[in-house]
């Protein structure tokens, strides 16, 4: 996209009048910076952008501390506004206000509010809301703090409100994501596909990461970093984990255009909403980030989609590599440009056939 392409011009030249417009965050590192910051260029590939520090944060990346860009002010009032609703949701994440009362924090009323929040955002406050209190149990129950105690002081009423929740945005239950907890079995293997080398690795409900590479040393790191005091087996059988594997394989060579498999993968409500949309997207067919952030009725989320799109742990049950720029280019891909175009190419000769 021609504002994409003026960021990174912005980046490569170290623009310091364009702090404040925006930040740029490196998959590689996870750190997000001003456009200013000193530190070596990202290749372009690594490179996402967003409007506010705030964005970066929920995306899951964390403040450069060479240019402090968290501190960064934006000459921009509704930016501005945005800004400080996030400080406030972040302050009293335990009572998690109302629209109404974040509203009057702003001086806005609660229909504009909403609106300017979802546009600069890509979700609503009352998402964001549960996304950083989701996100500040993670870091207590990654820390060892027991479950019971670390749902209440994050904010949860009660237990059952926590694990309503669990399944579809912590990916496991609060007592297998934590840190040192006992009891989390993940098994894994490593095949040789069309792509490289392949990683599929599951819980007994489903496959919670597919990934793809050339060393399979770095496959394992990746996996092992995510989960580190989990139960994980390289190629056990408590899992249907052969089958999985092999309908992924065959997905690959064109022989299934069509995969259904069960997931265990950890989410916000954002990220699922473009998940599913880029599950429906027909194989062989692909749709631009605008067209899919216009789909969920949030046609300026389109760099939150492409973040979603980023941060997928479950490629090709989950088809992000579908997803192009407006202009047809493919853009990023987690796992290289060169295997996303493959898997296209492949994708459109099965259907030419």
């Amino acid at each position: 996209m021609r504002e994409e392409e003026n960021y990174w011009q912005a980046v490569l030249a170290r623009d310091s009048r364009s702090n404040g417009t925006f930040v740029y965050a490196v998959r590689s590192t996870g750190i997000y910076c001003n456009p200013s910051c000193p530190s070596r260029r990202p290749q372009r590939e690594q490179v996402s952008f967003f409007p506010v520090p705030e964005a970066a944060e929920q995306a899951g990346f964390r403040p450069c501390r060479r240019c402090r860009p968290e501190v960064t002010a934006n000459p921009e009032a509704q930016v501005e506004l945005v800004r400080s609703a996030c400080r406030y949701i972040e302050q009293n994440l335990d009572s998690l206000p109302s629209l109404a009362s974040l509203s009057a924090q702003v001086h806005l009323s609660p229909y504009h509010l909403q609106r300017v929040f979802k546009r600069i955002m890509g979700i609503t406050p009352r998402q964001y809301a549960e996304a950083c209190r989701l996100g500040r149990l993670k870091v207590q129950l990654k820390d060892g703090e027991p479950v019971t105690r670390a749902l209440y002081e994050v904010g949860y009423g009660s237990s059952s409100r926590l694990y309503e929740r669990a399944p579809s945005q912590l990916g496991m239950t609060p007592t297998a994501y934590r840190r040192g907890a006992p009891g989390m079995h993940i098994d894994y293997t490593i095949v040789n596909c069309p792509l490289g080398r392949l990683l599929v690795a599951a819980t007994a409900k489903g496959i919670c990461a597919v990934s793809l590479g050339d060393d399979d040393t770095v496959l394992e790191s990746a996996l092992f970093s995510e989960y580190p005091a989990a139960e994980i087996n390289h190629d056990g059988d408590g899992v249907n984990l052969s089958q999985w594997v092999n309908a992924l394989v065959s997905h690959l060579n064109g022989q299934q255009p069509h995969i259904d498999l069960p997931l265990d993968v950890q989410a916000t409500a954002f990220q699922w909403r473009v998940w599913q949309e880029l599950q429906a997207i027909p194989y062989g067919s692909t749709r631009s980030y605008s067209q899919i952030a216009r789909t969920l009725g949030q046609p300026k989320a389109t760099r939150a989609v492409a973040r979603a799109c980023a941060t997928n742990p479950v490629p090709l049950v989950i088809p992000c590599h579908r997803v192009v720029r407006e202009d047809g280019t493919l853009g990023g891909y987690r796992w290289g440009l060169e295997r996303k175009q493959q898997l296209l190419a492949q994708e459109a000769d099965v259907v030419q056939r």
